[in-house]
């Protein structure tokens, strides 16, 4: 049986890898090395981490506040396919 405190780390590392998984898609080794080129010098490339770390933001936002209802007891603990199915879309 898996443990509350279990679960929550499934869904933690479920959005991790998600994270991760879109920064390897668009090409880069990692989320921390796509990160790392908002101060670039290359424009685009400037403007492309800085849209992810936007986003990546917005992930870990809603993925804590969701926690915060849960530890509260206001709502469940979500599966970690509704957890994966509440990251909004990159606009990149």
């Amino acid at each position: 049986m898996v443990t509350a405190a279990q679960h929550q780390a499934l869904v933690v590392s479920a959005i991790d890898a998600k994270v991760e998984e879109l920064a390897k898609a668009r090409g880069y080794n990692s989320a921390a090395t796509l990160a790392s080129y908002v101060a670039s010098t290359n424009a685009a490339w400037a403007a492309e981490a800085t849209a992810f770390v936007a986003w990546r933001d917005q992930v870990w936002q809603d993925a804590y506040a969701c926690l915060a209802e849960v530890e509260a007891g206001n709502r469940a603990m979500p599966s970690v396919s509704e957890a994966l199915a509440m990251i909004p879309a990159i606009e990149w």
